[in-house]
């Protein structure tokens, strides 16, 4: 790997930072996402969350409480080397109600505070600006991101983070899996729905004013800071067809298709065309002002981010056995085990979705994501076992080196999900744990929050001080 590769982790202010009444903050998505069975229904946007019981629990209300131990948390990513550390800025942290003309100043400086400890320890921060994250009052004063308006409140944002951080952070990433925003609106965007309107055209104007606060945001960065970087960021997996039937080979281009989408405007700079005919085909209309499409086409991202978990089967009669996987449908691949939580494991798809991005897109490729939620047991000398993580992350990694060394692939960094144990975005549960750490604290928010070293931390550490050789070497034993 090239020498200035950024190993790291990676988490997010949603699932891992709690103190949702400190400091100033104001309501966020995060904090009306219920655990148990209604979550889903709330995250897609057809579940209003007013109308959940007062005794409803919400778990990243706490969190594990990075809010309060960001430098112990900060001090075992040293520990284990990280090069980087991406993160995400609460918005209503900095915004409590999400507009306003002055920022909260406690906001600032908890971010400043922790940006600072990185560079203690001299580990860059990758920061995402907007990740599942919006301020619940622009939620209810405009329909989130339904409204134009909501463009204007995202780059003042933008702007007091460019100022202040200025020659601290280098590298943005403005939107977490913008492409989410299709398959799960609230938790993505903040997008409810009302009875019988048509869904569908409001996730695609929803995402067009997205898609011009990106570019503005790239504009914006560049301009207050002309070393920065601001990078996009999909949810990624290559779709493979079940069979190599040719309506099977269609819908899995199509699937792919919807992925690409965002991307295809913030890397390429223009709608491309055959999102234009699915436009006119469902009859949707797009809301564009005068200057959006040249706006799109001169502040392109320059780098794209991406989370790779599984790779997806599809068939076009929607027949056969279903599998699980981030959110999004799939059909059962044969050829491929399984995680405890259904999600296939397919090490070889993430080499596959490396090389279709690289090639689709010619900018450098920053891997921001990338882990395995598993079911942990604490032993009784205090470690975790996860030999079967290990073996996840280990796999994946040799395929992302194998795309870089034999591809010729330019991947700028690999960030393990989440380095730390946190909340699940999907589930709500603790107890599916990604984290090469883990955290004392289960399902109903019960625990200590002690920080404990699993076995993958010692194998993840000695990854980055060799910069990935020593799984070169482990494959050649």
């Amino acid at each position: 790997m090239r020498n200035d590769f950024l190993w790291g982790g990676a988490t997010a202010a949603n699932q891992c930072e709690g103190g949702w009444q400190e400091g100033g903050r104001g309501p966020a998505i995060v904090d009306v996402l219920p655990h148990g069975e209604r979550r889903l229904a709330v995250m897609n946007g057809t579940c209003d969350y007013r109308s959940l019981s007062a005794d409803t629990f919400y778990p990243g209300r706490q969190a594990i409480d990075h809010y309060g131990r960001c430098r112990e948390d900060i001090a075992l990513f040293a520990e284990m080397g990280f090069k980087c550390y991406r993160f995400s800025i609460s918005w209503s942290r900095i915004f409590p109600d999400g507009e306003g003309e002055r920022p909260s100043e406690e906001g600032l400086r908890f971010y400043d505070s922790l940006i600072d400890e990185l560079l203690k320890y001299g580990i860059e921060p990758v920061v995402t600006l907007c990740h599942f994250d919006i301020p619940l009052a622009l939620v209810e004063k405009y329909g989130s991101w339904r409204s134009r308006r909501v463009i204007d409140c995202y780059l003042r944002y933008c702007q007091v983070l460019f100022r202040r951080f200025q020659g601290r952070v280098r590298r943005w990433i403005t939107f977490n899996e913008i492409n989410m925003l299709m398959h799960l609106p609230f938790m993505g965007a903040g997008i409810r729905f009302e009875e019988g309107e048509n869904e569908l055209q409001v996730k695609y104007q929803a995402a067009h004013h997205e898609l011009v606060a990106s570019a503005l945001a790239v504009k914006l960065a560049h301009q207050i800071d002309p070393e920065s970087q601001a990078g996009c960021m999909l949810a990624a997996g290559s779709v493979y067809p079940y069979s190599c039937r040719p309506e099977d080979v269609w819908e899995s281009m199509e699937k792919d298709r919807e992925t690409y989408f965002f991307i295809d405007v913030q890397a390429r700079g223009e709608y491309p065309s055959y999102a234009r005919k699915l436009f006119e085909r469902e009859g949707i209309q797009i809301a564009m002002e005068p200057g959006d499409e040249e706006l799109l086409r001169e502040n392109t991202a320059d780098f794209i981010a991406l989370s790779y978990y599984n790779s997806r089967t599809v068939r076009a009669d929607g027949q056969g056995e279903a599998s699980g996987g981030n959110v999004f449908a799939s059909a059962k691949n044969p050829y491929l085990k399984v995680s405890q939580w259904g999600w296939p494991i397919d090490p070889l798809g993430f080499r596959i979705t490396l090389n279709a991005l690289y090639d689709r897109y010619r900018k450098p490729l920053f891997v921001v994501e990338n882990g395995l939620g598993a079911l942990d047991t604490l032993t009784e000398d205090r470690t975790v076992e996860d030999d079967y993580r290990i073996g996840y992350l280990s796999s994946h990694i040799r395929a992302m080196m194998d795309a870089v060394d034999e591809d010729g692939v330019d991947v700028i960094g690999y960030t393990a999900w989440g380095c730390i144990d946190l909340i699940s975005a999907t589930t709500g549960e603790m107890s599916k744990r990604y984290g090469l750490i883990y955290v004392d604290r289960d399902n109903d928010g019960n625990g200590t929050n002690e920080r404990i070293r699993k076995k993958s931390f010692w194998w993840y550490k000695d990854v980055i001080a060799s910069n990935g050789e020593s799984l070169k070497r482990d494959s050649e034993q």
